[in-house]
């Protein structure tokens, strides 16, 4: 079991980081775009690394997914927590998606959104994975 649950939190920690520097990339992105003269290389730039990250994101998400339904349903971890716990990951699954839609505006130069918006925006995996890391450890109920 402390092998899964070392990769769980491997997969976990790496998807993470991407969830945390993918909406700083749209925070920069959305600054250039909304300047009256936009910078075309760097938009450029922006796209291709958004892109990637995005597609380097998917497979830590799947695993840290994979380790995560093995460690509950593999091991019979359970309680009122773990429900909790699970409807924030279902939040985190549809915040990574929500990524891919908005990655899809910038690379069609559509955003509808400022940086501020973007700012706020990237608040959300940290509130997450805030009440998450209690949920795991303190068990509340």
């Amino acid at each position: 079991m402390l092998w899964v649950k070392s990769l769980h939190i491997i997969f976990v920690t790496s998807w993470f980081a991407g969830l945390f520097y993918l909406p700083r990339l749209f925070v920069n992105h959305a600054m250039v775009v909304s300047n009256h003269s936009p910078d075309y290389a760097v938009s450029e730039r922006l796209k291709l690394m958004e892109r990637k990250l995005y597609r380097f994101m998917l497979p830590l998400a799947l695993l840290a997914l994979g380790f995560g339904l093995w460690l509950w349903l593999g091991y019979g971890i359970s309680g009122a927590w773990m429900h909790a716990k699970l409807t924030l990951v279902a939040v985190l699954v549809v915040y990574h998606w929500y990524c891919g839609r908005l990655l899809t505006d910038f690379r069609l130069d559509q955003n509808k959104h400022s940086h501020t918006w973007y700012r706020w925006f990237n608040e959300i995996p940290v509130l997450v994975l805030a009440a998450v890391v209690i949920l795991v450890v303190v068990k509340p109920f």
